[in-house]
């Protein structure tokens, strides 16, 4: 959920199809830098109802969804 919820978000953001984002697709294939994903993790706070804190970076969407929903659980 959190996965297809963060594709949908990042194709929003940069103009893409979220169907051609993989958990292994990373944010410098995207284009995505860490501006963008802190703007990005907001977004999915305000949708989700929650706090997140951003530990460190990220370099693929399959890892930083995994960490979201660590925090969730």
């Amino acid at each position: 959920m959190i996965f297809k919820k963060m594709a949908e978000i990042i194709a929003e953001h940069i103009g893409g199809d979220a169907a051609e984002i993989t958990e292994n697709t990373t944010f410098e294939e995207l284009g995505v830098d860490s501006l963008d994903t802190v703007e990005m993790v907001m977004k999915l706070e305000e949708e989700l109802d929650v706090e997140l804190e951003l530990e460190g970076k990220f370099d693929t969407v399959g890892d930083l969804a995994k960490f979201i929903e660590s925090k969730l659980a």
